[in-house]
């Protein structure tokens, strides 16, 4: 009997899309409309209704306010973060703090984290996947950007429990991607993943032979992608209804909700023709309350001149990738674009120029991550292998993506694992009482690759404790860190003296409140 299928999942800033391996042959999942890309939104209609994907960006459009896009942006950070100042800055919808420093996002008086709004559309590509292959679909393989640290994966894996799945692995998108480019085509590459997608950008170094897939050195920003063209083309409508009419517009947030939705649908055109006229219908009003009309135009080469920046701060990132790995663009047998940013003529000819070569997009770049996790999905589950290949099953050998420490007694960050250090690993170190009779030693973990600890991310503390009361330095603990192969932090403790597991407990900065998560499978139930 063949077992259960897996689902792959690439969960986008901007669109999602699923796959999954049925009899040898990986299929791209459509709709009951036949769209193969669903929109990464969630909209709450006034009737406490709620749509999920491409019916809820059309309301989107309409209601900005209770429509929330972007979602992967916020998901496992900080409120006090830079990041999350910028989206409440830049988006309709309320962002809000939680009890600790948790964000959420509060729609029609009600509070709703991250993972569970994530985990809606999770479950809406889960549900198209059912109807597609009808039948019951419970594990997946769910990829995250390269960049991403243990907080927002973990907190990824947290909205794939409320979508009522089981994430049996969670990898990287640029890796997935590499793996539905090579995988059973006997390749012998060392080839560059560039992946440029909605909300995130990553470059990935891998050496291919055959089917196995190791990465080199990858680097990334999970705040560099696709909306941040749309918000430098909204700005810039704004400034020209403002030179048209003297009417200012920044603070109106159902105004800027519509000028985003036109700003990317300006981007698409853009890239089909050289000239976009845009023309947005009573965007305001004048003192009078007669409506108030913006005209645009904007052809290839401003848009160009206005975004190229946007483009270049992805080359200083493929330059540290480059650096880490020791290598020059020279070394490099093949370039692969991955993401839809990486459709606009400007991106293409940019990264063309960068890389001194033709660059490969053969797979649709909105399709080939999610055609990655099912072929890992299927390996994983050691059943189904996909036609054309040569038996053997994918061997993927990922890294870790940012340096894992701690914070040494003089708050300098104190590296245990290093960055793209090859996955899964594990560091110990041994800590001690500093006096006596002490009872538990707190322990404070950070991912990041400044020496200065507050620069970097703070993923949580453990606390040892339930320790026997003695003169200080007497109790050695001995801790590892581990670094699984979903690219998550584990911590486990032992008594030195007694060889006895100790207890540690993990609280996670940018996590919630286990009231909180039974408040959201509760709602997700």
């Amino acid at each position: 009997m063949s077992l259960e299928p897996v689902l792959g999942v690439d969960l986008g800033t901007t669109n999602s899309c699923v796959a999954v391996v049925l009899n040898g042959s990986v299929h791209v999942i459509p709709d009951e409309t036949g769209d193969s890309i669903q929109a990464s939104v969630v909209s709450f209609l006034e009737d406490g209704s709620v749509l999920v994907g491409n019916q809820a960006r059309q309301e989107s459009v309409v209601d900005p306010v209770n429509s929330v896009v972007s979602a992967k942006r916020l998901i496992g950070r900080s409120f006090d973060s830079e990041q999350i100042r910028s989206i409440r800055r830049s988006m309709p919808y309320r962002v809000v703090k939680g009890r600790q420093q948790e964000s959420f996002v509060e729609i029609r008086g009600q509070k709703f984290a991250l993972p569970e709004v994530s985990g809606m559309v999770l479950r809406r590509m889960k549900d198209i996947a059912e109807a597609y292959v009808g039948q019951p679909i419970r594990k997946a393989v769910i990829t995250v950007p390269a960049n991403f640290n243990d907080t927002q994966r973990q907190m990824t894996k947290l909205a794939g429990e409320l979508a009522g799945i089981d994430v049996i692995r969670v990898i990287n998108e640029p890796t997935a991607a590499a793996l539905a480019y090579g995988y059973g085509d006997d390749v012998n590459a060392r080839i560059a993943i560039y992946d440029f997608g909605g909300g995130t950008f990553d470059i990935t170094l891998l050496d291919v032979r055959k089917n196995v897939f190791e990465v080199v050195s990858t680097a990334g920003d999970s705040f560099l992608g696709g909306d941040d063209f749309d918000d430098r083309l909204a700005r810039y409508m704004i400034a020209a209804f403002k030179k048209q009419h003297d009417v200012a517009l920044d603070d109106d947030p159902f105004v800027w909700g519509r000028l985003k939705h036109v700003a990317e649908k300006t981007k698409r055109e853009l890239t089909e023709t050289d000239k976009a006229i845009v023309m947005v219908h009573e965007l305001a009003q004048d003192e009078a309350g007669a409506p108030l009309d913006l005209r645009f135009q904007l052809d290839r080469k401003g848009f160009g001149e206005r975004c190229k920046d946007i483009v270049q701060r992805t080359f200083l990132i493929c330059d540290e990738a480059l650096r880490n790995a020791r290598l020059t663009v020279q070394d490099l047998d093949e370039v692969v674009l991955v993401g839809g940013s990486t459709r606009m003529p400007l991106v293409r000819e940019m990264v063309k120029q960068y890389f001194g070569r033709e660059v490969l997009a053969e797979v649709n770049p909105d399709e080939v991550v999610a055609i990655g996790a099912a072929i890992q999905g299927a390996a994983l589950v050691q059943d189904h292998l996909v036609e054309g290949n040569t038996g053997a099953h994918a061997l993927l050998l990922d890294v870790a993506p940012q340096s894992l420490g701690i914070q040494s007694v003089s708050e300098i960050f104190e590296v245990l694992i290093e960055r793209n250090a090859q996955i899964p690993c594990e560091r110990t170190q041994v800590f001690t009482t500093t006096k006596d009779n002490q009872e538990s030693v707190s322990i404070r973990i950070f991912q990041g690759e400044s020496r200065i600890v507050a620069e970097n991310t703070r993923l949580g503390e453990i606390e040892l404790y339930g320790l026997r009361p003695a003169p200080r330095g007497q109790i050695q603990i001995e801790v590892t860190f581990e670094i699984d192969a979903n690219g998550l932090v584990v911590v486990t403790a032992r008594d030195l003296e007694t060889g006895r597991a100790q207890a540690a407990h993990v609280r996670v900065s940018a996590g919630y409140d286990p009231d909180d998560i039974d408040a959201m499978r509760a709602r997700s139930s």
